[in-house]
């Protein structure tokens, strides 16, 4: 961090009337965005600092417009504390460490309950006029599946895309205008169980506190679901998958056959982009830890793919992609940092 942007957050924290708390680091996300905790020890308070510098790539005006509209609406999404939109600041409410991944691993509250809260919280959500958001359609979609074949076919085999990857992208369309063509729902995009926090002491959705939402958009109901049941930073049982499928199904009345399809198609999309973007944090951002998530991503795809409804997508990416084995998975992380952004 530069001598100025240290200043910048020294005069920020001052105005705010924070500038004599303790600074903590807390662990971030995969964006150029930082967060530090700040605690004063005399009063026993706490608040987050979001760092999201405009000259990397961080714009703080999603946040604010998404974090905002949940706010109003009795979701736990951060209180904005104080802001400097300019120089991409935030002062937010401190929503605590209980991670619902973490609370899970304490075995301190049971995983069912914790994932049928969040899932009522998408219910309530979805049922909820939406805000103004860019959407998240069949062509937005194709595009970030399409990461698959810009970076983990090339790094991880040597081979381009060829005519293959432009093959994909028509199937992908095709499938996703065919299953999933809505985009009439707020959609989070980065829902799952590092993102959330298991907040005991509130009642109804507030209990699920929210984080990493800048990224929302409009898009299908099924999205922020596979975002939650096909976590890529953790297992997350089969049982509690088709539970919460089950459960959402019947508080939204949703065709069941028709869902099953819109999720699998939906999943097989969100998890080849994962696979790329895990690659490209790889090759382009020297971020190797991520690799060795793609196994459990790649399992969460294998089952989308089984579904008959994407019978065409499954045929081209089995055929086009390889598996990822060890010796690829090495192959990537030995290209780490090597090339250049795009």
């Amino acid at each position: 961090m530069t001598s100025m942007r240290e200043a910048l957050i020294e005069t920020f924290l001052e105005t705010a009337g924070w500038a004599d708390a303790g600074r903590t680091p807390v662990a971030g996300d995969a964006s150029n965005r930082r967060y530090l905790r700040l605690e004063r020890d005399n009063a026993g308070q706490s608040a987050i600092l979001m760092d999201s510098p405009l000259e990397r790539g961080e714009d703080v005006r999603p946040f604010i417009k998404v974090d905002e509209y949940l706010f109003e609406r009795g979701f736990s999404a951060p209180e904005i504390i104080s802001r400097n939109v300019e120089h991409g600041l935030l002062l937010l409410e401190d929503l605590g460490d209980d991670l619902f991944a973490r609370v899970i691993e304490r075995n301190g509250v049971p995983e069912e309950l914790l994932y049928t809260e969040a899932t009522d919280l998408l219910v309530r959500l979805h049922d909820l006029e939406p805000p103004d958001l860019p959407p998240y359609d069949a062509v937005a979609a194709t595009d970030l599946a399409m990461l698959a074949y810009d970076w983990y076919l090339p790094v991880g085999t040597g081979s381009d895309e060829g005519e293959s990857g432009e093959f994909f992208g028509e199937t992908m369309r095709r499938a996703l205008s065919r299953h999933a063509p809505e985009c009439d729902v707020t959609i989070l995009r980065d829902y799952h169980a590092e993102n959330l926090i298991w907040l005991k002491e509130r009642e109804g959705i507030a209990r699920v506190g929210l984080l990493d939402f800048q990224d929302a958009n409009l898009g299908h109901r099924s999205y922020d679901l596979v975002s939650l049941l096909q976590d890529a930073r953790r297992d997350v049982p089969e049982e509690i998958e088709d539970l919460m499928m089950a459960r959402y199904i019947r508080a939204t009345g949703q065709d069941r056959g028709d869902f099953h399809a819109a999720y699998n198609c939906i999943g097989a999309q969100r998890n080849l982009r994962i696979v790329g973007i895990f690659t490209r944090l790889c090759a382009r951002d020297g971020k190797s830890h991520y690799i060795d998530l793609i196994p459990r991503v790649w399992d969460y795809l294998q089952r989308n793919l089984s579904h008959p409804a994407v019978k065409e997508i499954r045929d081209v990416v089995m055929s086009s992609l390889p598996e990822p084995t060890p010796e690829i998975l090495n192959r990537i992380k030995g290209k780490c940092a090597t090339y250049p952004a795009q």
